[in-house]
């Protein structure tokens, strides 16, 4: 049991609040047909870059195995999330980028953070909101090496 006396670290709440928007955007692709997405495959999709990525960095940004990482670009492949490509600078490698329903579900996430950023703002106000932005964003340079 936590004790009451003690504050929550830093870590701890800035979890609590990534885990907040995170269930948020998860139950409105839900609601909004996207229900055969898991939060396992959804870590992985969140990390194909614009260009596609290779599953070796999916795995190495995700932190999980290599095995796990083909495992699950295989369940977002056959649901048409994404879809492997010949990479441009080794045809020898293969990239995996976002398919149709793949760009079509970002739209609809990216609604979704906007409404669960709008819900923190008006608890906040804009003054704290934009203070917590930049505070985050000066973290993320230490805290973030995929940045």
């Amino acid at each position: 049991m936590a004790d009451p006396d003690v504050s929550p670290n830093i870590g701890l709440l800035a979890f609590l609040v990534a885990r907040d928007m995170e269930t948020r955007v998860m139950e409105g692709l839900a609601s909004a047909g996207y229900d055969d997405i898991t939060l396992a495959q959804s870590r992985a999709f969140q990390r194909v870059g614009p260009d596609g990525t290779r599953v070796t960095d999916l795995a190495e940004q995700a932190r999980i195995t290599k095995q796990t990482a083909v495992f699950l670009v295989n369940q977002l492949e056959r649901a048409g999330y994404v879809e492997r490509v010949v990479d441009p600078t080794d045809a020898r490698a293969r990239l995996v980028r976002l398919a149709g329903r793949g760009r079509a579900l970002v739209e609809v996430a990216r609604r979704l953070e906007a409404e669960v950023e709008q819900r923190w703002a008006d608890h906040l106000g804009a003054r704290d909101t934009a203070s917590l932005r930049r505070i985050l964003t000066s973290l993320r340079e230490i805290t973030d090496p995929y940045a």
